[in-house]
């Protein structure tokens, strides 16, 4: 199975594959709401419809559930894989083992059945004959195209029905309510009748299929909960645009890049449905921009002329936005970008995961330059961090990065709904024509507060002391040009303490400490279900109790300091090669407490899980 680097036992002779030990005996009894299913397909055979009516019905069912597309970043035709994880637990990381194996794909079956753990089960085409590889995995082979024939008589469409067989199929096994089941394919079809007919019929034609040819042979099943009740379930991109829309975004520049171009895709859908004036005006501007550097520049400038723009991008479009960002941070001009991190460098693996940017993002740009991330850990913070960026942005006057990744950007999420937005927007030190009127004028870059941000005025202000250039050279108080070593060193004096002052406006870290611990955790983002998880396995496995900060935003506020301080050693978990934040936080700490820092690091392109975490952890502990 290519979603793990699982025990294949490829012969030291030969390269070839062989079966797992079968000596371990299966699990005994009903295993119920705590297991995982993997659909593996083939990249354009239109599962995802079958996926999503999947992971919905068990939504339905009031259990926790979580869904990972892992599909390759070319053309149509080759491997991919879905994940479903029910949790009565309500864990929706990644789980590390697969126990329901739908094996769709003839090129990757043979090692997606290898791949499968003792106890395991598998839904295949019989013509395969995946028992003749495993003996100890519970085997159900369904005759796919007979079945998908007898309900659809057109021939063309038997390939996009024939995936809604093996829903029916892992209902009947799973116990799955029908009721649920037709409730969540009606709703993916909910414009198309007779679609929605079709693809009903091949669901029970899997389910009677099932019932009739079937032994249950395998220990999982579902069972009803109410553990989803006024849940939504959203993907990451989708909770952001939303927020952006909150924000009072009206300009939006990009250049489509996987994975962040759904996130301007719903903007746009969101914006036609909510930015249009009842005379069809449109109160919205998007435009695709012929490359990343054009993007941030555009975004930049409208920032600068007082509209709320943003863009969003991936590692390669960050990289091409090096000298904007520099701009941005020097002339002061607010914009937001949403850097949906995927692997690197250079073009790396498009569709896999990592939270790879982060030092190239902090430092973006030559010289000494410093920029505020904000890392979002949930789709509901995705939504919430979207509007504080903007917020921030303008309140800084500087470019804010709301820092995703491809699994909390493009992966489906349940989440609590979100809460309608009650403060007004904070539009920062912005000078009125009759606030200069007032005052006599004002200093473009000066320091009046003592929180390194100057006052601004926005273009077309009517007032003849509302003008100042606009300098990425060297400037002083008044924006005046200048190569005088006293004001080059007063300016980034200025624009180093307004860093300082983000610390204090920046969302603060979500702690859990117990006090009777001292070995604390350290995560942030998507990596956070995984290390929750892990905590559990930690305390009930070893008896081991650990205290977890997650971090939510650079620069560094004081408790992440104080969490630090108050432990004997910190596990900084997080998914790139080069152990990124933990070499911020050493950039940040004092020298005493820098030598407390050990690293888990995950990058193989998957999303995190929590056994991975647990066993370096274990390891490095020497339990």
């Amino acid at each position: 199975m290519a979603t793990e680097n699982v025990a294949l036992a490829a012969s030291a002779e030969g390269g070839t594959l062989s079966k797992p030990d079968t000596q371990q005996q299966p699990p005994q009894g009903a295993i119920v709401n705590d297991f995982s299913i993997q659909i593996a397909t083939v990249n354009g055979s239109g599962s995802q419809s079958a996926n999503s009516v999947l992971l919905r019905s068990i939504f339905r069912m009031g259990i926790p559930v979580s869904g990972k597309n892992l599909f390759p970043s070319n053309i149509a035709g080759l491997p991919t894989w879905y994940t479903i994880r029910a949790s009565k637990d309500g864990y929706v990381a990644r789980k590390k083992e697969i126990d329901i194996l739908i094996a769709m794909n003839p090129e990757t079956s043979k090692e997606d059945m290898l791949s499968l753990p003792v106890g395991a089960a598998a839904i295949y085409e019989e013509s395969a004959d995946l028992r003749q590889f495993r003996n100890d995995v519970a085997c159900y082979p369904v005759p796919f195209d007979k079945l998908t024939a007898a309900v659809c008589p057109e021939a063309k469409l038997r390939k996009l029905v024939k995936n809604m067989i093996y829903v029916g199929v892992a209902a009947q096994l799973l116990k799955m309510s029908m009721t649920d089941v037709e409730a969540a394919l009606r709703k993916q079809f909910a414009k198309k009748q007779k679609a929605a007919d079709l693809n009903w019929a091949a669901v029970q034609a899997g389910y009677d299929y099932a019932s009739t040819t079937f032994t249950k042979k395998d220990p999982f099943v579902l069972e009803a909960m109410d553990e989803t009740k006024g849940k939504i379930i959203i993907d990451g991109n989708a909770a952001a645009a939303l927020g952006c829309i909150f924000a009072g975004c009206t300009v939006v520049m990009w250049y489509p890049i996987t994975p962040s171009s759904s996130l301007v895709e719903n903007f746009i859908d969101y914006a036609k449905r909510y930015r249009v004036e009842a005379d069809g005006k449109a109160t919205f501007a998007i435009v695709q921009a012929e490359d990343e550097l054009a993007a941030i520049g555009a975004v930049l400038g409208a920032g600068w002329a007082g509209a709320r723009a943003m863009t969003s991008t991936s590692g390669p479009g960050i990289s091409l936005m090096a000298e904007f960002a520099g701009l941005g941070y020097y002339a002061e001009l607010p914009g937001v970008i949403f850097d949906v991190q995927r692997t690197g460098p250079s073009t790396g693996m498009p569709t896999r995961n990592q939270q790879g940017d982060l030092l190239s993002v902090a430092f973006l740009s030559h010289g000494d330059t410093k920029h505020v991330m904000l890392l979002p850990g949930s789709v509901k913070e995705c939504y919430e961090m979207a509007q504080a960026a903007f917020d921030l942005a303008e309140q800084l006057q500087t470019p804010v990065f709301v820092m995703s990744d491809l699994d909390l950007g493009m992966n489906n999420w349940m989440s609590e709904p979100f809460t309608y937005p009650e403060k007004p927007l904070n539009r920062g030190k912005v000078l009125s024509a009759e606030d200069l009127t007032k005052l006599g004028g004002f200093a473009r870059y000066k320091d009046v507060d003592g929180d390194g941000v100057g006052y601004r005025t926005l273009p077309g202000t009517d007032h003849p002391l509302a003008a100042y250039f606009t300098r990425g050279s060297g400037h002083n108080e008044k924006a005046q040009y200048t190569e005088r070593p006293d004001d080059y060193f007063n300016n980034m004096e200025r624009l180093s303490k307004k860093f300082e002052t983000a610390r204090s406006l920046v969302p603060r870290p979500e702690i859990i400490q117990t006090g009777k611990s001292k070995i604390g955790l350290i995560a942030f983002g998507s990596s956070d279900f995984a290390t929750r998880e892990s905590r559990d396995q930690l305390n009930k496995e070893f008896g081991l109790d650990t205290d977890y900060l997650r971090i939510r935003a650079f620069p560094f506020s004081r408790e992440v300091h104080e969490f630090v301080a108050s432990h004997d050693r910190v596990y900084v978990i997080e998914q790139n090669r080069d152990a990124q934040m933990l070499s911020l936080l050493k950039l940040d700490l004092a020298a005493e407490e820098i030598v407390k820092l050990r690293s888990i690091r995950h990058f193989n392109g998957l999303p995190i899980d929590a056994r991975s975490v647990t066993d370096d952890l274990v390891t490095q502990e020497g339990i």
